[in-house]
Formats: structure tokens, sequence, C-alpha cells
């Protein structure tokens, strides 16, 4: 069964996307979001009519960069995660509940307005799609946002090589992963880095670089931006992601 449509799963990225933020590490989804946003406003005559957030999981990405943009398509492979970012746009609010210990739990509610996002529900939409195989419809966006994405692909190199078919010439793209390399989502045959070849160490960053070479160049140095995943009251995920921002030129 794919993780990522478990309650588990389910429960931890409505806390992660919509909940508390903790020891001092801002809300990960909102901080990519206010990074895409930025590089739009820094990039003279890039429109931003039209945005696809990649691996949208529950949605606040989504809706942030509809702060921004006319209109926001969210897209994750998870049908549990796309439901959930549907009925918050449909309803404006989500409950959900978090675990306290055991089976304890603590009831939690996802509020737009709180968020000052209700304004742009109206603005997004959200598709259970895979990131490798989109849809014809997907075409001609200005910013293509993929968040800790590249990670959980069977063939990151094949996603690299095919996204400038998605974006408009002069385009941003923006990726973010922490590099979490597990071959029980991408084969060894098929990492982007983190190995040496030929005595010579060969980052996924440099893995990223030779497959979008042809087509994008990157805009700025790459930046860490960390994270926080809520498991338990008294357990955490803590991870620093590697932010790189590139623009379409052929």
């Amino acid at each position: 069964m794919n993780p990522y449509e478990t309650d588990e799963l389910v429960t931890q990225y409505m806390a992660f996307h919509y909940g508390d933020s903790y020891f001092e590490v801002e809300n990960y989804p909102a901080k990519c979001a206010q990074h895409c946003l930025q590089l739009m406003a820094n990039e003279v005559g890039v429109a931003t009519e039209k945005a696809l957030d990649l691996g949208c999981a529950v949605g606040r990405t989504t809706f942030e960069l509809a702060r921004g943009f006319d209109e926001v398509i969210g897209v994750d492979l998870s049908h549990r995660f796309v439901e959930c970012a549907v009925q918050l746009k449909e309803k404006g609010s989500l409950e959900y509940s978090t675990i306290t210990e055991g089976q304890l739990l603590t009831p939690c509610n996802a509020e737009l307005t709180e968020l000052h996002l209700d304004q742009q529900r109206s603005k997004v939409r959200f598709y259970q799609d895979d990131a490798c195989d989109l849809s014809d419809h997907h075409q001609q966006y200005n910013l293509i946002f993929a968040g800790n994405l590249l990670d959980r692909l069977q063939d990151p190199k094949q996603f690299l090589n095919s996204i400038h078919n998605y974006l408009m010439v002069d385009g941003i793209l923006v990726m973010s992963s922490p590099y979490t390399l597990l071959e029980e989502y991408t084969p060894r045959e098929n990492w982007l880095g983190g190995y040496t070849e030929n005595g010579k160490v060969v980052s996924v960053l440099d893995g990223i670089k030779e497959a979008l070479a042809p087509h994008f160049v990157m805009i700025n140095e790459p930046i860490d931006v960390p994270f926080v995943i809520r498991e338990t009251q008294r357990k955490f995920q803590h991870t620093i992601a590697e932010l790189s921002s590139w623009k379409r030129i052929k």
C-alpha cells in the first residue's frame, strides 16, 4: 500500500501544512511558496498567470502560491491527500486529529480564514496525477514548484528531462528536496547522485544540473530550507531540504 494513503501520513501532513510550528522552524509549505513568489517578483517580464504545484500533498503551498498567481493547479499521486485539499477548497476548513501518544488523539481543525487564504480558494484546483506522466491539459505554466518530490520518484531523471514541456520559455522551475535516497522509492540505478563514479563524488545537485542542462539555467545558488514534521506529541522529524531555482531558456 502507498504509505501516503494511510491515516497516519494524512494526519502528519495535515499538521505539517496547517498545524503549529515547532522549534522555531517556519511553516515549510508556506516558506517555499514565499520563495517562489519572491523569485517571480525579481524576474522582470515573467507573467504570474498560471502555476503548478507538483507533489502538492494536502495543498498548503498551492493556496499560498495563489496569493500571487491568477490560477494554481495542485497535483499529487495520493488520492487521500488530494481529497483533503479539495475539501479545503470547497469548504474552507477540514477537521483532523494528531497523535498524542499510542491511541490517544487530539482533534484539530485547519481553517483557511485563520491563515488568510480564504480568498485564494477560487483560484486553485487539485488533481490526482502522476508527476512523471502528466495529463495533456498541463501546459504553458509560468512557474512549476516540485516540493520534496524528487526523492520519491521511480525515475527522477525522466521527470527532469521532460519537465520543460509543461513550462513556458522564461518560466521558472523551483525544486526542494532533502535528497533522502531510498531504494524503496527510487531504484539505485536511477539515483541522480549520492555516489562516486570513476573516483569522483556525484551529488544529487550534480545530477539535476546535468539532466536540466539542455533547457534550464540555475538562477540562484541553492538555499537550505528546514522543516519539522510532527509524528506524536514527543516525536518529530527535523529535516533540511535544499531548494534550487531554474529558468527555462529553450
